[in-house]
């Protein structure tokens, strides 16, 4: 029986009971490559070639009767390739603007849970002769830090690679298990788990001292995380009910100039990311004639607990801590400073090991308890944004020949956090992508300004010049050689 290795977590099925509606839990990228885009039957065909290298791919979601436990990924019989993978094309010019706009609507819509979890579109027609590739993935199939290392297998490290591993005998997909195998799967593994717990008691045993030395560490840490939840966000211009369609917009940044920052100012890559948020947000709310005195936001920053064991297991292996966002604070040192300090602290506070165990204790809630505990904590106001930084590989990738010049992420909106930035590194830059409700933020292209003119505070502070990104498309921006903040404006209008 092999239902226990493909059973959902009880974090992978929190992001299946937090989708509604309105709340759409995939995550995305928009992937721009130069040259000429190649023909869809082309793309078809390459992914055909590599399937076999990710089986989740070819797998659906199996709900178990009486929902008695977390469903399983059985495949997909029915695999369609050509519903999966899409095409379109730009109407001219084909800017970056429109690509942009083309994003949110894809973001806006809702990934069928009948079939796998993923699409990936082929966008021709973007100027400068480039094109784009889009990605959509369930958050339930793969989290941030898998997600780059199953891209890395969709693309090539070299224009002229080695040809993929022939997958042998032609995939036939295994039979579907029926209601009663799965009811019956889902008995026999609540049955085990007291064999689990009497395991536990047996290490107890043989290793009191260092067990208890463990327990204590992750008691402190659930106790820092709860202590943070009963601290309510402040009120916030991006904390409203959302709807159900998005807007995406990206800045990009020379990973070696937030190196420099660092360097010159002290702290890591992360706080520098972080300071550039908080300065940005900051800027759009006084703008909006909001009081930022004495300000801080409270930004979710998930945190990988993946291991090198685990890296290729797919599924989600991430915890998190509440990280404050210093927007009333107008100086860049001492944003930076303050937001390295915090940080400093909050890893020795254990926050993201107390997630980490209580995730890890909901997976023995049965899917009901699990379902309701999501949409009620989702309801709750702990955080006002979320800022993720994921490293991506820093060796360029290739699509068919064609170089990949930009890995931009999107990120999925909880019912109530209206606005999400979500950042990698990709072959030295960053990309800051930006999703936003479509209602609840209008000018999410001022926001991308603010984010700009807050990273260029810290490069002046730090004596740092501000260069293009390597391998950065002529209509790309940055805070050293940026279009100027009217096109950006003109173009949303």
């Amino acid at each position: 029986m092999q239902a226990s290795g493909d059973r959902l977590s009880a974090l992978d099925m929190s992001f299946l009971t937090l989708e509604d509606d309105s709340s759409h839990m995939h995550v995305a990228a928009v992937l721009i490559f130069e040259g000429d885009a190649p023909s869809y039957e082309e793309l078809l065909e390459s992914v055909e070639r590599r399937l076999h290298l990710v089986p989740r791919y070819r797998q659906r979601l199996a709900w178990v009767p009486f929902d008695a436990a977390r469903p399983r990924w059985v495949d997909d019989p029915h695999l369609n390739l050509g519903y999966h993978v899409r095409g379109t094309a730009l109407p001219p010019p084909g800017s970056d603007a429109q690509l942009r706009d083309l994003a949110g609507r894809l973001a806006g819509q809702q990934l069928d849970r009948d079939k796998p979890l993923w699409e990936l579109w082929l966008v021709e027609g973007l100027e400068d002769e480039r094109f784009a590739v889009i990605s959509k993935t369930h958050h339930a199939l793969i989290d941030g830090i898998a997600g780059v290392d199953l891209m890395s297998v969709l693309f090539d490290t070299a224009a002229d690679p080695v040809a993929p591993p022939d997958p042998g005998r032609p995939w036939l997909p295994r039979p579907s298990p029926s209601g009663a195998q799965l009811l019956v799967e889902a008995v026999t593994e609540r049955a085990s788990t007291p064999r689990s717990l009497l395991g536990s008691a047996s290490g107890l045993l043989s290793r009191p001292r260092e067990i208890l030395g463990e327990a204590w560490q992750q008691a402190v840490g659930v106790g820092a995380l709860a202590w943070a939840g009963l601290r309510p966000a402040p009120p916030s211009p991006y904390n409203t009910p959302i709807g159900p369609h998005r807007r995406f917009s990206w800045m990009s940044a020379s990973l070696a100039d937030l190196k420099a920052v660092k360097d010159a100012l002290g702290g890591t890559v992360n706080d520098v990311v972080l300071a550039t948020v908080a300065g940005g947000l900051g800027r759009h709310m006084r703008r909006l004639g909001l009081e930022t005195e004495g300000l801080d936001l409270h930004a979710f920053v998930p945190v990988s607990i993946r291991s090198d064991d685990d890296r290729e297991a797919g599924g989600n292996r991430v915890a998190g801590i509440i990280a404050p966002l210093p927007v009333g604070v107008h100086d860049p040192r001492e944003r930076l400073a303050i937001v390295s300090e915090a940080m400093d602290d909050l890893k020795t506070s254990g926050q993201a090991v107390g997630a980490r165990n209580l995730t890890e204790l909901s997976g023995f809630a049965p899917p009901t308890i699990l379902s309701r505990a999501s949409r009620l904590a989702s309801r709750q106001r702990f955080i006002n944004t979320v800022v993720t930084n994921v490293p991506g590989p820093q060796q360029p990738l290739y699509l068919l020949g064609r170089r990949m010049l930009e890995m931009i992420p999107e990120m999925p909106l909880a019912s109530n956090v209206a606005l999400g930035v979500a950042i990698v590194s990709y072959a030295g830059r960053m990309s800051f992508g930006l999703s936003a409700d479509y209602d609840a933020v209008p000018d999410l292209e001022d926001i991308v300004d603010d984010l700009e003119g807050s990273l260029a505070e810290l490069a002046r502070a730090s004596g740092v010049r501000l260069h293009r990104p390597s391998a950065e498309a002529p209509s790309s921006v940055n805070g050293g050689g940026r279009r100027k903040t009217g096109s950006r404006r003109k173009a949303r209008a």
